[in-house]
């Protein structure tokens, strides 16, 4: 099986790919951020996505959507170090076959790849007990420009990056503040951030 393993973390990635190489006898090929990751998958097919959530460039959320939107046939298990229950939702809304804690035991990793593998969904339940509390309510711009904002970047910074106007920009901000009854937009990233929705 070829996988294709996105975590920006150097010391995690390169444990993992070799556990998972020696264990299961698959071939890994690692991806240090979200970019190089959605890079190797617009050149080559992956059997699966094993990806980390929060990387530079790209989140593994953000991967998994290429994933479903381009119908590839690649499987996408996301790993991550969170619990938050925000991800979980945001991650099975986008396909993704399988949600994972880090501290999982190499073992229960290689059976979860197996029964993703056989089309079947794998979510840790303490995550999935998580997930049912509350619902998230910003929207795919307004989580995408808190993102921006939260890296310290100005309106007409966040409007350019989204190819929008600055004035939409700032309402998507504005919005995004409001929903999470937050103070200014860096509050509002805190916030969104905690519960898994950023």
């Amino acid at each position: 099986m070829n996988i294709l393993l996105a975590e920006d973390q150097a010391m995690i990635r390169t444990a993992l790919a070799s556990l998972l190489r020696l264990e299961a006898g698959y071939q890994v090929t690692e991806a240090a951020d979200g970019k190089a990751a959605l890079a190797l998958l617009k050149q080559q097919a992956f059997d699966l996505l094993l990806s980390d959530i929060e990387m530079p460039g790209l989140t593994g959320i953000e991967l998994a959507r290429h994933v479903q939107q381009h119908k590839l046939a690649t499987k996408v298990i996301i790993i991550t170090t969170f619990g938050r229950a925000g991800y979980v939702k945001r991650a099975m809304d986008t396909g993704v076959g399988g949600f994972l804690l880090k501290d999982a035991p190499v073992e229960q990793l290689v059976q979860a790849i197996h029964q993703v593998m056989a089309g079947k969904k794998v979510v840790d339940s303490e995550l999935l007990l998580n997930s049912l509390g509350e619902q998230d309510p910003l929207s795919e711009k307004e989580r995408q420009a808190l993102r921006l904002a939260a890296e310290g970047k100005s309106s007409s910074e966040i409007a350019s990056a989204l190819y929008v106007a600055e004035g939409t920009a700032r309402n998507y901000l504005s919005e995004a503040i409001s929903k999470l009854n937050a103070s200014n937009r860096i509050d509002a990233a805190r916030i969104a951030r905690q519960k898994g929705w950023l």
